[in-house]
């Protein structure tokens, strides 16, 4: 079974499409599990048109932000194989059948996108490379995040080994990576699975660039290292091998 987790705050504009394209690859006892952060706009009355019984709508905790909103839907997630999703994007409609090749072989799968304006026009044809992405574990902890939310996908043992998200963690997708590389493994491929939307209303920091001065990086830095330390030597789930 595989739950896609969407966080969702006024997604108005783009989160129909982004459902369709989502809905159109997933099976008939798959879930999507959305989040709704308080939205003031047509969020909500648009997900429900879908009349999908495949969607399952929550509350969010509504504090405006995307890592306790994210917490919050992987809490209610059900399936073996978790994929995050952004509200604004599109999913490439390969996007599932790929990472569930990749995620036979590894635990935690993050694929490459296209970035584009807000009308789906490419302006970079690689998130990797726009990012200067590495696939060093130690690299990714200790000087720049390489795992971005909206290109992950993994299985359930990841969801279980990173909740409860920790309060002093900067973003959920430098968590849930950092836990993946960390305690299980990582696999990053080149495949270009989602149109990446770059547009003024953009949460993401990939979107828009780190908001952080180099010291509270830094700082997030020495929180994620600290964490995971303290999750392998406190939970025995950490040490857990995959079967």
């Amino acid at each position: 079974m595989i739950s896609v987790c969407i966080a969702t705050y006024n997604g108005e504009k783009y989160i129909g499409e982004q459902i369709a394209s989502i809905l159109k690859q997933l099976n008939a006892n798959d879930e999507v599990i959305i989040s709704d952060d308080g939205s003031t706009d047509a969020t909500l009355s648009i997900i429900k048109t879908f009349q999908d019984p495949r969607i399952r709508v929550i509350p969010g905790p509504q504090k405006h932000s995307p890592t306790q909103n994210f917490e919050n839907v992987l809490h209610h997630a059900q399936g073996d194989y978790i994929f995050l999703s952004d509200q604004d994007d599109v999913w490439k409609t390969n996007k599932v059948a790929t990472c569930m090749k990749w995620l036979q072989k590894y635990d935690c799968v993050i694929s490459n996108a296209e970035v584009t304006d807000e009308h789906l026009n490419i302006l970079f044809p690689s998130l990797f490379k726009l990012l200067h992405v590495s696939k060093n574990k130690i690299y990714n902890a200790l000087w720049k995040n390489g795992y971005t939310g909206c290109c992950m996908a993994f299985t359930r043992c990841i969801k279980d080994a990173a909740l409860p998200f920790p309060k002093d963690i900067p973003m959920y997708d430098i968590w849930i990576g950092n836990v993946a590389a960390f305690t299980y493994s990582v696999k990053f491929i080149d495949d270009r699975l989602i149109s990446f939307r770059r547009h003024p209303a953009t949460n993401s920091c990939n979107g828009k660039g780190s908001k952080f001065s180099k010291w509270q990086q830094i700082r997030f830095r020495w929180n994620i290292i600290k964490n995971i330390l303290k999750n392998k030597i406190g939970k025995n789930s950490f040490l857990w091998k995959r079967k």
